[in-house]
């Protein structure tokens, strides 16, 4: 349940960081919204190549669909990522 509440958080940052750039806020919050957007494409961009990275080569590849999720949900789909997929110790 948190774990969609935070995804449903993540499309409303992105649809607030992409809205800046097809509607631009007064100057001086534009640059800030965009150094965001910039940052959060790159955090984003490195959890999936680390994420990438860890999978042990027995294990099947990650889908275009999940690795779309994981961009854009970031630590949210990662976490149910594991909760799925991992095993109970």
């Amino acid at each position: 349940m948190l774990i969609n509440l935070g995804r449903l958080l993540m499309l409303c940052v992105w649809a607030f960081l992409l809205f800046n750039l097809v509607h631009p806020f007064p100057k001086p919050l534009k640059y800030f919204i965009d150094v965001a957007l910039i940052f959060m494409v790159i955090m984003h961009g490195l959890q999936l190549v680390l994420m990438r990275a860890t999978q042990p080569k027995t294990a099947p590849g990650l889908s275009g669909v999940t690795q779309a999720k994981i961009f854009f949900f970031g630590v949210f789909e990662l976490l149910a990522w594991q909760k799925k997929n991992l095993p109970k110790q």
